[in-house]
């Protein structure tokens, strides 16, 4: 199974962040990324950067024979079109696209930690911060509960237990 995590909450050339996200799932679809099946969109609030609008999110299930490296260069490509900008870590956006998990793959993070001012990472698989971010696993648990992390063997559900109240971009709407 491999799952995205979208977000937007900036407008942009493609409109407001709900017409940014659906437009962006159907041009998935159109770059060889058919979405098999995709969340409700949920109203979040921001997550690191907290001075900034809340934001719209959905979790998506796709197929693709790209390798992860390739659909992570696809999905900045995506980003780049629905006018994202990296100029801030965690900062508003028009648009964010992760890929959360590859199948079972893993790629570990780098061992020494960037600086919070590095806006590009190395691709590591689940993604490093999954089991922190409410947004995600929200709409992870909504549409594939029995999905466990190829580390941790956890759940969704089970990892949304573990958050402390009001962690990970709580879920303010659906």
């Amino acid at each position: 199974m491999i799952v995205l995590a979208l977000g937007s909450n900036l407008a942009g050339p493609w409109g407001p962040p709900e017409r940014t996200l659906n437009r962006t799932l159907d041009l998935l679809y159109d770059c060889c990324i058919p979405v098999r099946q995709c969340s409700s969109l949920l109203r979040t609030a921001p997550y690191g950067k907290t001075d900034q609008p809340a934001f719209l999110n959905a979790v998506a299930i796709v197929e693709t024979h790209l390798p992860p490296a390739a659909l992570m260069r696809r999905l900045h490509a995506i980003e780049y079109a629905a006018g994202r900008r990296r100029r801030l870590r965690w900062g508003p956006r028009t648009l964010d696209l992760d890929l959360v998990a590859y199948h079972d793959l893993v790629i570990p993070p780098p061992r020494h930690p960037l600086p919070d001012s590095a806006l590009r990472r190395p691709l590591a698989l689940p993604h490093p911060d999954l089991h922190r971010r409410a947004f995600v696993l929200e709409p992870l648990n909504e549409i594939a509960p029995f999905w466990h992390h190829p580390v941790t063997g956890l759940t969704p559900r089970q990892m949304l237990l573990a958050l402390p109240p009001g962690a990970g971009g709580r879920v303010v709407a659906r």
